[in-house]
């Protein structure tokens, strides 16, 4: 029999002799040698500290958990912005723009179907009527349309309201003319 186990091999593989566990500790020996010669990443320590540092002022374990993490969770865009705007004094431009482009939603759709800004200087607002029964009418509302103007823009955007009826051709052009003169119709005699 060449398979034959001598019994000093017997005794240190069998468990009821005790000889397994001088089995587990040459293993374990061994794999702490091939550990202690395997060569370090370059800064792997340092690295490791840094990281726990890093994760250390977050929460009590140093990971984000489930909820809110003011370091790592995006911010909504409308909060940013604001406080961006602010800082800047962007808040009159703003609100100005916003009385051109969202007209309807300022002073309602059936008034901005009949009507539209057209020039906003010094706080009076030029609005244009399509017929003079409009403008008569807008005229009428002009202090609940101001107020609304106000509540939604503030009180230093809008302070006064002319409101213009449909206006013809007008042949001044420039800062100087005749007064009296009767346009191009001056030429014909």
């Amino acid at each position: 029999m060449d398979d034959a186990v001598d019994d000093s091999e017997a005794g240190a593989l069998d468990p009821a002799t005790g000889g397994s566990g001088d089995l587990a500790k040459s293993a374990l020996a061994d794999a702490r040698g091939i550990a202690r010669t395997t060569p370090r990443r370059p800064g792997g320590d340092a690295a490791r500290r840094n990281r726990r540092a890093n994760l250390a002022g977050r929460n009590k374990g140093g990971y984000s958990g489930p909820g809110p993490d003011p370091v790592r969770d995006p911010e909504r865009i409308g909060s940013l912005l604001a406080g961006y705007v602010e800082e800047r004094g962007w808040d009159r431009p703003l609100a100005e723009a916003r009385i051109f482009a969202e007209w309807s939603v300022l002073v309602g759709a059936d008034v901005a179907a009949h009507c539209s800004p057209q020039l906003l200087s010094l706080g009076e607002l030029r609005i244009a009527a399509e017929s003079t029964a409009w403008a008569t009418q807008l005229r009428m509302l002009g202090s609940t349309l101001l107020a609304r103007l106000v509540a939604e823009l503030g009180p230093d955007v809008v302070t006064k309201l002319l409101i213009t009826g449909p206006v013809g051709p007008s042949w001044k052009h420039g800062n100087r003319s005749v007064r009296g003169a009767r346009g191009p119709r001056d030429t014909y005699g």
